[in-house]
């Protein structure tokens, strides 16, 4: 990722917080035939490993996980986003950009193919994602049987996260009254990744 040194964040725990908060990743590995991706939900394991370590599941029929390991697979995580329009800056010469938060995490992806192993995933999965929902679902209710079929349907994955990317691109190379120029206008479009946006970068306006 190209991250130019005024829009690098590289504090551990920031990242971990947006790989946590937008956990559905993208996670990308050049096979023999050609660049593979697949969209899925990872679960971060902060303490396993001096970067964390991501845990995951592709569906048995995905050709995806049979090419993993052997090389390095990227695990993309998108935080919000928004066009930045030139008319907000108030000043002439400028252009169109997007603000953005992203995170690449790099590693050799494990495949975990075992039954016990991939059934606690599911548990430690849906209990983080039904978290907070009324009523719950518990995947258990599904019996013994329907919840072997369901496992026995994926696979399983961890990657040791070998090297981590954050881009935090929130317009820090402009001036300060650019910068409120920018988060004004954001602020008038009434969307989640506009609003996001320009929460960050009064954020980082107001820091010491």
């Amino acid at each position: 990722m190209y991250v130019p040194q005024h829009f690098r964040e590289d504090r551990l725990d920031v990242l971990h917080d947006l790989i946590e908060d937008h956990s559905f990743a993208t996670v990308v590995t050049a096979g023999p035939e050609g660049i593979l991706a697949t969209h899925i939900p990872v679960l971060l394991d902060r303490a396993r490993g001096p970067l964390g370590t991501l845990r995951g599941h592709v569906a048995r029929a995905n050709p995806h996980w049979r090419h993993f390991g052997g090389t390095e697979s990227l695990a993309i995580f998108q935080g919000p986003h928004a066009y930045i329009s030139p008319t907000w800056y108030g000043s002439h010469g400028r252009v169109p950009t997007w603000n953005y938060l992203a995170v690449h995490a790099y590693g050799s992806v494990q495949v975990m193919d075992d039954r016990s192993w991939v059934r606690d995933l599911v548990r430690e999965t849906t209990r983080r994602y039904e978290a907070g929902l009324v009523p719950e679902w518990d995947p258990d209710v599904l019996g013994h049987d329907a919840m072997d079929r369901m496992v026995g349907a994926i696979v399983g994955f961890e990657i040791p996260i070998a090297r981590l990317e954050g881009k935090w691109k929130l317009g820090q190379n402009r001036s300060r009254a650019e910068r409120e120029g920018m988060a004004g206008g954001l602020r008038r479009q009434g969307r989640d990744g506009a609003q996001a946006i320009a929460d960050l970068i009064e954020a980082d306006l107001h820091q010491p």
